[in-house]
């Protein structure tokens, strides 16, 4: 049976989405604030830290209302993964809890072809611990990811991914995948950190 979306208009984020379903190939290098390479990302928060450059799969599912995404880091990093999910809510993507005392993620369009992840409110989870994610599709099949970190309060370090996409959907694990290509692409249980547990009181 086909399987049929809804329609969005163009530069909405659930057109977006749409047009990003699949899986990725993303190739991650990490930069000091003055542009020169970063080896080890100390600053990073749970789930994130570790060795620079490395690469990652990432699963992008979306139903036209529901998304969920698994990153899966390996060559230069341990394997890791990592699940998240989200809802589109008149027109924002609102993510599930990133863990206790943690802001509100979500998920809004630049303009066609370009999503901005980050906190709905400036708060003081996001003075202990944000990172606003800026993923731009320049032309099919391709997608330009880069981040700033703030940690404490102070811009720290940025991250840019390249990212290819190796098929238009993500209903199986990638023959290279290191978990190994049996098994959903999806983690059982999502991603959540500590970070901001110390708000949480």
């Amino acid at each position: 049976m086909p399987t049929f979306f809804p329609t969005f208009p163009v530069g909405s984020v659930g057109h977006t989405l749409l047009q990003a379903r699949g899986t990725w190939h993303e190739q991650v290098e990490l930069f000091n604030l003055d542009g020169s390479p970063l080896s080890d990302d100390t600053e990073a928060g749970s789930g994130a830290a570790g060795p620079s450059p490395y690469d990652s799969l990432i699963y992008l599912d979306f139903d036209g209302q529901f998304m969920k995404q698994t990153n899966v880091s390996f060559r230069g990093r341990e394997v890791h993964a990592n699940t998240f999910a989200a809802e589109l809510i008149d027109g924002v993507l609102q993510f599930d809890s990133l863990g206790p005392g943690a802001f509100e993620n979500i998920g809004v369009s630049g303009g066609p072809g370009i999503l901005i992840y980050n906190s709905r409110h400036i708060d003081e989870a996001c003075k202990l611990y944000q990172e606003p994610d800026f993923i731009v599709y320049t032309s099919p099949g391709h997608r330009l990811r880069t981040t700033l970190l703030y940690s404490n309060g102070e811009a720290t370090r940025t991250c840019t991914g390249h990212a290819t996409r190796l098929s238009p959907t993500c209903d199986k694990r990638a023959d290279f995948d290191p978990r190994g290509s049996d098994g959903d692409v999806h983690e059982k249980n999502l991603f959540t950190t500590q970070l901001w547990a110390s708000l949480d009181q």
